[in-house]
């Protein structure tokens, strides 16, 4: 969605860098210090007169880092000890920042080491080497500042040589979510040192993943499953983590009322353009669902959503907020749904932390309140939706801000019950062209988000109302036909559409098709007029792709995999642009399906 007079949008195709590895270490070679990079809090770590503490701000790798401040005849000395093996070298190393910050070893069996540096206002690293001695089975790591100076900071500490790991600490924080009839997404805490986890359901074999979630496939519907996690790496497993219960659902999909073929617009409430400003009174019955754009971020990872309409300075006939409400509960009073549209061209929207989920939830939960909503509309665009590299598996994405959405979603659904309806207007590079490209990878540069929403999509279906992809301000895409289809006409529409009620591989994986929607709940994303995007379809050419996909005539050289006459309708953006071009969008719709508005 877009509010500039023409929407006309290039996808930006962004090459992905990645990090090369260095070299492994030897076989026999581990790192042996726990929790160096401080991630579990002091877990292992003693600090003297309690002058250490975890802090997130600044750090040098990960999420948090040690401070630890001198005072009086403390130097603010943060120490852990290892076991280690005798008579072998070990290479000692960690990240520092602050005045006369030391690192060290002692009890070594030989000759004890210590290197120091004073590096205000930048991390440096400190490395020293040791062998032990013929006895010597542990040895203690320590960092300390200097007696009146300012505190100090130490991040990713690392004792790198012969010895066993120990299997990593157990998982926290394992939450289930976006549960569906069969299926359910587990997030957790990632544990530092874990090279995998184990997910354990019941009496069933464990799950192993790579990532701190999971989505777990060919549940039951109806009926409870108790998980746990374990933390993997070469020394074996974790304990577990504490049990999570959750009930799976009963299915159907979520928020109903809405009429067999539905028309689906986009009021601007929020902002002025070209179209100019419509009243909700004064919206046309014709619209069935009314998304209220926008909702947007106060920053971007915030999570805070707020809403506003339209200041008098832009849109001198906008109404009063009571006589916006007044107007809203007479639409409802008439069978229309009205949802809360979240993101377009200029919100965007990531929840990269639980807390920035947790935000959103709130925030969102407080307008539909206020306004008396009936649901949610997720129009994130751009870099909303970002997978992470390496993620290749819609079913299993690692993102966390794709898990936090799915579970904030499901926490609002849970919250208003089934009637909330939930309602998403992707664009087609980030749902059909995963068919094509999906996750990270060379691709000749394509931008790594392509698909992004199917993960989203997968995880909600059972609570989704509508998909609405825009079938506008797109390049060609390739159908199942093997073919490219350009935007404009029923063919790129028929196809588009095609691949959502039939399923598709992704990235030409058979093994892994995104199954298909049910027909009532797709519609097909449209500019009301030439002004409101690039990709308009002429009356005809909508009459076409829907007889093709409705009714099985018209279909042109593309050939579907089914007729689906449960097909919900169409989305326009939006009821603004519609109004200004004389209503022609609304019009050829109620006509089309027999309506009177």
């Amino acid at each position: 969605m877009r509010r500039t007079r023409s929407l006309l949008t290039a996808v930006a195709l962004m090459a992905a860098g990645f990090l090369a590895a260095g070299p492994p270490a030897a076989a026999a070679d581990a790192d042996l210090v726990r929790n160096g990079g401080f991630e579990v809090g002091l877990d292992g770590w003693s600090c003297s007169g309690g002058s250490g503490a975890v802090v997130t701000t600044p750090v040098h790798g990960g999420t948090s880092a040690l401070k630890a401040t001198p005072a009086g005849q403390d130097n603010g000395r943060c120490s852990q000890t290892v076991t280690v093996a005798p008579d072998s070298t070990y290479t000692l190393g960690a990240w520092v920042q602050g005045a006369y910050v030391y690192l060290g070893a002692a009890g070594t069996g030989t000759t004890d080491v210590s290197v120091w540096t004073q590096s205000p206002g930048a991390w440096k690293q400190l490395t020293t080497t040791f062998r032990t001695g013929p006895a010597t089975t542990s040895v203690t790591v320590h960092t300390h500042g200097w007696y009146g100076q300012a505190a100090h900071l130490t991040d990713d500490v690392t004792l790198v040589g012969p010895g066993q790991p120990r299997p990593p600490a157990a998982p926290t924080g394992l939450t289930a979510s976006a549960t569906s009839s069969s299926s359910v997404l587990l997030s957790w805490t990632a544990v530092p040192g874990a090279t995998s986890y184990a997910v354990h359901r019941d009496g069933a074999a464990p799950l192993a993943v790579t990532a701190a979630s999971a989505t777990v496939t060919g549940l039951a519907a109806s009926t409870p499953y108790t998980f746990r996690v374990g933390a993997v790496n070469a020394a074996g497993e974790s304990p577990r983590s504490a049990p999570v219960t959750v009930t799976t659902g009963s299915g159907g999909g979520g928020g109903g009322g809405l009429p067999a073929h539905a028309l689906v617009g986009y009021l601007h409430t929020s902002f002025a353009n070209g179209s100019g400003y419509v009243r909700m009174a004064d919206v046309p019955a014709s619209w069935d669902v009314i998304n209220l754009a926008f909702g947007e971020p106060t920053s971007v990872t915030s999570g805070d959503i707020r809403f506003r309409l339209c200041p008098v300075a832009e849109c001198p006939n906008v109404e009063t907020p009571a006589e916006f409400k007044a107007a809203v509960r007479a639409k409802q009073a008439a069978g229309k749904k009205v949802l809360i549209s979240i993101g377009g061209q200029n919100g965007q929207v990531q929840l990269p932390t639980t807390a920035a989920r947790d935000t959103f939830v709130a925030s969102v939960g407080k307008i539909i309140d206020e306004y008396g909503l009936d649901g949610l509309d997720i129009d994130f665009e751009g870099h909303s939706l970002s997978l992470a590299a390496g993620d290749t598996d819609f079913r299993n994405p690692t993102t966390p801000g794709i898990a936090h959405l799915v579970s904030a979603v499901k926490s609002l659904k849970a919250r208003y019950g089934p009637g909330f309806v939930l309602t998403m207007a992707p664009e087609t590079f980030f749902v059909q062209l995963g068919h094509q490209f999906y996750g990270s990878g060379p691709w000749g540069g394509q931008d790594p988000r392509a698909g992004a929403y199917l993960p989203v999509i997968h995880a909600l279906r059972d609570d989704l109302t509508l998909l609405h992809v825009q079938d506008y301000n797109s390049g060609p895409i390739m159908g199942l036909d093997g073919q490219y289809h350009s935007m404009g006409g029923a063919d790129f529409h028929i196809a588009m559409t095609d691949m959502l009620l039939a399923g598709f591989p992704v990235a030409g994986d058979t093994a892994r098709v995104f199954p298909a929607l049910r027909p009532d709940q797709v519609a097909i994303g449209l500019p009301a007029t030439t002004h409101a995007g690039n990709g308009h379809t002429t009356p005809a050419e909508v009459a076409k792709a829907l007889n093709c996909l409705t009714k099985g005539t018209d279909c042109g050289t593309y050939r579907t995999h089914g007729t689906w006459p449960a097909l919900r309708g169409l989305m326009a953006w939006s009821i603004n642009w519609d109004r200004f071009g004389g209503g022609e969008f609304s019009r050829n719709f109620d006509a089309y399906y027999g309506r009177t508005a």
